[in-house]
C-alpha cells in the first residue's frame, strides 16, 4: 500500500502539529487537553488564525499509531482540530484513541461527511462552506464566530438546526473582540439560551 493509499484510508494523516495545553474555547474551556491539528482546509475563512494549515501538502503524512501513542502519554482528553479534520477519514484514528480509553473531541466546520467516533462534537459553521445536514445531528456544541452584527441572525439559523440539548456559544472573532463584545454580551442577556465563548488561551498566552 502506498503512502497516498494510507492517507486515503485515514491510516496516515497530514499532521500540522500536536501539543498539550488548556482548552481555551467553548463548553470544555479551562480543561487540560492534547490537541492534534490536521492539515488541509478549503473552507477559506478570511479571519482564520491558522491559515498555514490550509495546504495539506505542507504537513507530513504521519502514521496514526504514532499520533495516538503520543496523545495517550499526555491526556485523557484529545481534541482533533484543523484545518478541517473531516476532509479525512477519522474512523481509524478515533478507533485507536478510543481503544486507549481516551475521550475524543472534534472541532469542525461540519462542511464534510462526518466520520469517526466522537465523545464531543463541536460544530463551528462557516459562511463560505456551510455544514452538511448530518453535522447538526452530531453536534453537542454549536460555536458561532461573531464578526459583525449580521452574524447574530446567522447564528440563530444554525441554532434552529441542532438538537435541543446542544450547547450554544457565541465567540467574538479575535481581531474584533473589543468591537463586538458589548453587542455579544447584550445579545446573550436578551437570549440566555446562548453563552459567551472567549479564546482564553490567547489571553493567558498559551497555544
Amino acid at each position: 500500500m502506498t503512502e497516498n493509499d494510507k492517507v486515503e484510508k485515514g491510516l496516515f494523516l497530514p499532521l500540522m502539529e500536536e501539543f498539550y495545553t488548556i482548552q481555551g474555547e467553548g463548553y470544555h474551556s479551562g480543561r487540560a487537553a492534547y490537541f492534534i491539528r490536521i492539515g488541509g482546509c478549503d473552507v477559506g475563512c478570511h479571519w482564520c488564525d491558522v491559515k498555514e494549515s490550509w495546504n495539506p501538502k505542507l504537513h507530513p503524512p504521519t502514521d496514526i499509531q504514532q499520533i495516538a501513542d503520543h496523545a495517550a502519554e499526555y491526556s485523557k482528553t484529545i481534541v482533533i482540530t484543523g484545518g478541517e479534520p473531516l476532509m479525512w477519514n477519522m474512523e481509524p484514528i478515533t478507533t485507536l484513541l478510543k481503544d486507549k480509553g481516551l475521550e475524543v473531541h472534534i472541532e469542525t466546520s461540519g462542511a464534510y461527511t462526518v466520520s469517526g467516533n466522537w465523545d464531543w462534537f463541536c460544530l463551528s459553521p462557516k459562511k463560505t462552506k456551510p455544514p452538511v445536514k448530518e453535522a447538526y445531528e452530531y453536534a453537542h456544541e454549536l460555536k458561532v464566530i461573531i464578526y459583525n452584527k449580521h452574524d447574530f441572525k446567522w447564528a440563530e439559523e444554525h441554532a434552529a438546526r441542532v438538537g435541543a440539548h446542544c450547547k450554544l456559544f457565541l465567540q467574538p472573532e479575535w481581531s474584533r473582540r473589543e468591537v463586538m463584545m458589548d453587542d455579544i454580551a447584550n445579545y446573550v442577556m436578551q437570549n440566555p439560551k446562548w453563552q459567551i465563548s472567549l479564546q482564553t488561551h490567547k489571553y493567558i498566552g498559551i497555544p
